[in-house]
């Protein structure tokens, strides 16, 4: 009895773990409020504004594109190489088949990075066809193990008869094969659809610029922050992978009989199922055909960093220029600097931080501007200019877009002490209530500078004292974040972050109990700047798309959606609320700046032992 009843309790306790959290995504799903900390009753506007998303609708064309033509063409190449293997001999087919059920075994982490490295040796551009081509390797190997248990089922005397009453070796196989195969010919083409469509880690590392499948735009969404609509599309997905597992796991019908006693089963796998599959890649095709409003074929590809530019102001580019902008978001300089180096993907902007630039320019990765054709950098004040000059000594292949700091926000109601240390982040009584940069310089930078020390040290015993006091803080940490800062600060689920001072002034104007402040030992004052790489293959195009940001009222523009400080003097003319125009925060007075720093280039070497000691901290 009480083995039972154990064996049961363990069942139930198993089941909770696995499908608790996919419940309460459901739930938050249909959530009436944006916070997941209170309910606000039934809605469904979510998946409505998920529909109206056409960034959304693009992923999930392309999730489907992607997922039938990689599931059909690995179909197609696995079953003839099922049926070339079961055609070998016995210790020859058991080494096939242990080569073909490697890349199962193998990790998917390892499989994308190979085929990024290899796509990149081969100079092939990423883009939808390295997606395609890696599914397609991928599948395959679901295909054969779908496929060869049906031909040890088939029998040879039958194909041996159909050859002797006539028929050809194609008509034979047609005829004979084919039908005694197609039950595990069907599972595995599902089985690749459902491996396809689930797929994230081996797309994030094969995709290119303005090309993301369902799972890669969830994530991009989530390290934003967390949005309703992103439970409704998680929920969909879940769904979706969920009916085609429940369809590849229905035993296919193997006789004239069984098809009669299973018409529901025939008709959902045989004609429903690639109906509705068929109609949602059309309509797909349709919205994505004309979701563009630019008819040629000029383009500029930008990547820049998350949430950093209005999305209308790319619709207005497009308008008046002609020009379509492919756009790609990245989380921090050290994820956008490999890709830039590699070659991979030729962007044409990209909107590096001032260390990097210098990085970018001594590895001769940037090409030199024509400011003839970026006459609006007129509007972009001469401070910053200079202030340029710290990592790009003759301001020749980089435009200021956005400056700031680098700082404490804190909640009034939660903090009741003075804050004007950095001191503060190492308070146990805080413990779990701490919020961290997830970047290797800024954590180091806060540190050093907390220390007495130049946030571009490069003194050993100074990075070890750094790094040693950093492993000390970690369990006070409740996460180390990027943009997320945001949104939790806002939702009151800390009382501490650090935050760059444009972050600041949006939660300031979502939550007034939220105070920032530069602390007393300085910071780091950091300018975003506009670059062309130097494999850019629409560098005119890129100038032109320079040359509107600096344009008064499209900065001003930026400034609103953003809230990140502007060079662009004429920009903060317009701003009519004279307290931004004169904030603090956003433009801070000479003396809260008189012990902060701009991050320099330390040389790979120190990078390299920057980037060595953060995974020290990260791995405790």
């Amino acid at each position: 009895m009480i083995k039972s009843f154990l064996k049961r309790f363990y069942l139930v306790l198993i089941l909770i773990l696995l499908y608790a959290p996919i419940l309460t995504l459901i739930v938050l799903s249909f959530n009436n409020s944006k916070t997941r900390s209170k309910w606000g009753g039934f809605t469904g506007k979510w998946y409505v504004s998920l529909f109206q998303n056409k960034e959304i609708m693009n992923a999930l064309f392309t999730t489907l594109a992607i997922a039938l033509l990689s599931a059909a063409i690995a179909t197609l190449i696995g079953t003839i190489a099922a049926i070339g293997i079961s055609a070998m001999g016995k210790r020859t087919r058991t080494v096939m088949m242990g080569v073909t059920n490697i890349p199962m075994l193998n990790a998917d982490i390892v499989t994308g990075i190979s085929l990024m490295l290899l796509f990149i040796a081969i100079r092939f551009s990423l883009g939808f066809t390295t997606i395609l081509l890696a599914h397609i390797t991928f599948n395959i190997p679901y295909v054969i193990l779908s496929v060869m248990p049906k031909l040890k089922q088939t029998s040879k005397s039958t194909y041996e008869a159909a050859l002797d009453l006539g028929a050809s070796p194609l008509q034979a196989f047609l005829k004979v094969v084919i039908p005694d195969i197609y039950p595990g010919i069907t599972s595995g083409f599902l089985l690749a659809f459902t491996m396809s469509l689930d797929d994230f880690i081996i797309t994030h590392f094969t995709k290119g610029p303005g090309v993301d499948t369902l799972s890669t735009k969830i994530y991009s969404e989530v390290r934003k922050g967390i949005k309703p609509e992103m439970y409704a599309l998680s929920t969909l997905l879940f769904l979706s992978v969920l009916i085609l597992l429940f369809l590849v796991n229905m035993s296919p019908p193997e006789t004239e009989r069984k098809k009669k006693t299973h018409p529901v089963k025939r008709i959902l796998v045989g004609r429903v199922a690639p109906a509705l599959l068929g109609i949602l890649v059309l309509v797909g095709g349709v919205y994505y055909s004309t979701s563009s409003n630019v008819a040629g074929k000029e383009q500029v590809i930008v990547y820049n960093w998350g949430e950093y530019m209005d999305p209308e102001v790319l619709t207005l580019f497009e308008e008046e220029t002609g020009i379509q902008v492919v756009y790609e978001e990245f989380e921090t300089n050290e994820i956008m600097y490999p890709k830039i180096q590699s070659g991979a993907i030729a962007y044409d902007v990209v909107c590096p931080s001032d260390y990097m630039i210098e990085r970018m320019i001594e590895n001769d990765l940037l090409a030199e501007l024509n400011y003839d054709n970026i006459p609006n950098i007129k509007n972009i004040g001469d401070t910053y200019m200079e202030q340029s000059k710290q990592f790009d000594a003759e301001n020749l292949y980089s435009i200021p877009y956005c400056w700031g700091t680098v700082g404490i926000l804190y909640n009034k109601s939660m903090v009741t002490e003075e804050v004007d240390s950095w001191s503060i982040l190492w308070d146990e009584k805080y413990q779990d209530n701490i919020l961290m940069q997830n970047s290797v310089r800024d954590a180091f930078g806060i540190t050093l500078k907390y220390l007495g020390y130049s946030l571009n040290s490069t003194d050993r015993d100074e990075l070890y004292e750094a790094t040693d006091l950093l492993i000390e803080q970690k369990p006070l940490v409740q996460a180390y974040v990027i943009d997320q800062v945001r949104d939790k600060m806002i939702g009151n689920e800390a009382a501490l972050g650090v935050i760059y001072s444009g972050e600041a002034i949006y939660t300031q104007s979502e939550n007034p109990d939220l105070e920032y402040v530069i602390p007393k030992e300085g910071s780091n004052v950091w300018i975003d700047s506009w670059v062309v790489p130097k494999n850019a293959k629409n560098k005119e195009n890129a100038e032109a798309f320079i040359n509107f940001l600096c344009r008064a009222d499209i900065a001003k523009m930026n400034f609103d959606y953003i809230t990140y400080s502007t060079p662009n003097e004429a920009a903060r003319d317009l701003i009519e609320d004279e307290a931004i125009r004169n904030s603090k925060v956003a433009f801070p007075d000479a003396k809260d700046l008189e012990n902060c720093e701009t991050f320099k280039f330390l040389g790979d070497k120190n990078d390299a032992l920057y980037n060595e000691l953060w995974r020290e901290v990260k791995s405790h």
